[in-house]
């Protein structure tokens, strides 16, 4: 499984971008795909998670009601749509997959999975 990001880029305080995780290999279908980011000299936070066969989602206090994460299995892709977005959320974000987990606050259950390149999110004020 190799994972592919896309979309990242430099958009100003209030707008919108939608990150790519693109999987070539082994369908999607069976694992679970996380969003982590990580600004300088800050902690890599998890952001946002979807699981595989029912697409349940997971979202960080931080995001929620701002992003949205999606999945279309036909692409073997995830979605991060990202709205309203603030300075703070400058990062560099990642895409994670990792069979069988269970989308919840555990983000560290993702420590062994398979890691995109990473794409880098510039928010200006």
């Amino acid at each position: 499984l190799q994972l592919v990001q896309s979309g990242g880029g430099l958009v100003q305080s209030g707008g919108s971008l939608r990150l790519s995780c693109a999987a070539s290999g082994p369908t999607l279908d069976d694992y679970a795909i996380g969003w982590f980011r990580q600004a300088p000299g800050l902690e890599r936070e998890g952001v946002s998670c979807i699981t595989g066969r029912d697409s349940s989602t997971y979202y960080a206090d931080s995001v929620k009601g701002r992003f949205t994460v999606s999945r279309d299995n036909a692409k073997n892709t995830v979605y991060l749509q990202m709205n309203t977005l603030k300075p703070e959320d400058t990062a560099v974000y990642y895409c994670v997959a990792q069979p069988g987990v269970i989308c919840g606050p555990v983000m560290s259950l993702f420590d062994l999975g398979e890691w995109g390149q990473g794409t880098q999110v510039t928010v200006s004020s």
